[in-house]
């Protein structure tokens, strides 16, 4: 069990877990919620065969990672990972973000740089701004997160089996794209989280990432922006497409039909676009 140790709370280490494997350049995996490294098992198979490094690891408070009882911000989020950049040294990496692993990338590069980072890659991203506000009416209206926030604390395992329904449009791809196999593990990943983070990370999705996403173009890195046209979780409307608006020179690739949960649902194409993008 390999871990990098990031603050401490009260008597115990807070302890992130990763796993890394394979040669050459690295590529780092960013899990969405409310997964955990292994959510990326096709795509590091994949990577895995091209020659690449892969470093998968589990957010605090999800996976094999300390069950904290704070930091589920970005800011902290983003210090987690630059604390996994630095104890392994790495350079001209390649970050990929899924859904809220998208927030660390776009963070990451605003608050601690981007020296170490040769590519960003954001799959099902919330970026840029999510809330709907004055200055963002295409956004989504706060009452939905408040819900999402009741829900996920008041019952967390009734509110993680609804999430997955929404996260791999069951009623489209259950037994054609995924199997219910597939979508009862997620969801016992799902209730091995801290019970506090099912409903803590939910304000940090509400982000105002326009600032990030201005740094991240002004790196100059390529970048990969790819995207469901029917994510249910984040819509494409809100997110990728507009996302794309602000960061033009992103590579954009949208899915047809993808639900949110592409990485597995459409693997071949989510994998692909990836894999070119990194070779690229």
């Amino acid at each position: 069990m390999t871990y990098v140790t990031v603050g401490r709370q009260n008597t115990t280490d807070i302890e992130i877990y990763y796993e890394d494997q394979g040669s050459g350049q690295p590529v780092v995996l960013i899990h969405g919620y409310p997964l955990d490294g292994h959510s990326w098992e096709l795509q590091t198979k994949a990577l895995l065969d091209a020659g690449y490094r892969v470093i998968t690891y589990d957010r605090r408070g999800f996976g094999q990672s300390s069950k904290v009882a704070s930091g589920y911000d970005y800011d902290t989020f983003a210090a987690d990972l630059d604390a996994l950049l630095e104890h392994l040294d790495l350079s001209e990496t390649i970050l990929v973000g899924f859904s809220m692993g998208t927030g660390e990338l776009a963070r990451y590069a605003k608050n601690h740089g981007h020296d170490r980072v040769a590519k960003f890659a954001f799959i099902s991203s919330l970026e840029p701004f999510l809330l709907q506000t004055e200055d963002n009416p295409a956004g989504v209206p706060q009452a939905v997160f408040t819900g999402i926030a009741e829900a996920a604390s008041t019952n967390r395992y009734a509110w993680y089996r609804q999430f997955y329904n929404d996260f791999y449009n069951l009623d489209e791809n259950l037994g054609s794209r995924i199997t219910q196999e597939v979508a009862d593990a997620g969801w016992q990943v799902a209730i091995a989280s801290a019970p506090i983070a099912a409903y803590a990370v939910v304000p940090s999705w509400l982000e105002d990432f326009r600032e990030d996403v201005a740094v991240v173009r002004s790196s100059g890195k390529p970048v990969l922006i790819v995207h469901g046209t029917h994510d249910r979780i984040l819509p494409i409307d809100s997110t990728g497409r507009r996302f794309h608006e602000s960061l033009p020179e992103a590579r954009y690739i949208e899915v047809d039909g993808a639900p949110h949960g592409l990485l597995w649902t459409h693997s071949t194409e989510a994998t692909a676009a990836l894999l070119d993008f990194a070779m690229a």
